[in-house]
This record gives structure tokens, sequence and C-alpha cells, in this order.
């Protein structure tokens, strides 16, 4: 039981040791990620169309 105790304790001191980002950096970071998924999604979506395209006049 002490093991697990410590085990918190522990978890606890390292958490006020994490540096959070601000709000900026967190949106202009949700942008980022979203401005990127955006592009691959397209990006595959081409991709798949062209196989598809590719696939249907070969058979």
């Amino acid at each position: 039981m002490k093991q697990i105790i410590n085990y918190f304790k522990e978890a606890l001191a390292e958490t006020k040791k994490v540096t959070w980002p601000t709000k900026q950096q967190t949106y202009d970071l949700t942008l980022v990620v979203v401005g990127v998924s955006l592009l691959v999604a397209f990006y595959i979506g081409v991709l798949d169309f062209i196989f598809q395209k590719l696939l249907t006049h070969i058979l």
C-alpha cells in the first residue's frame, strides 16, 4: 500500500514540473493540426480517386 501512495505522490510532483502551453500556443497548434489533417485527407482523397479511375479503366 505504501508503494501505491508513493507512486501517486511522485506522479503529483512530476505534474507540477510540467510547463503547460499558453492559450495562444494551444490555439496555434490546434490550427496546425487541423490544417495538416485537411491536407492529408485531400491528398488521400486524390490518390483514392486516381486509383479508382485506374482500376475501373483496367477492369
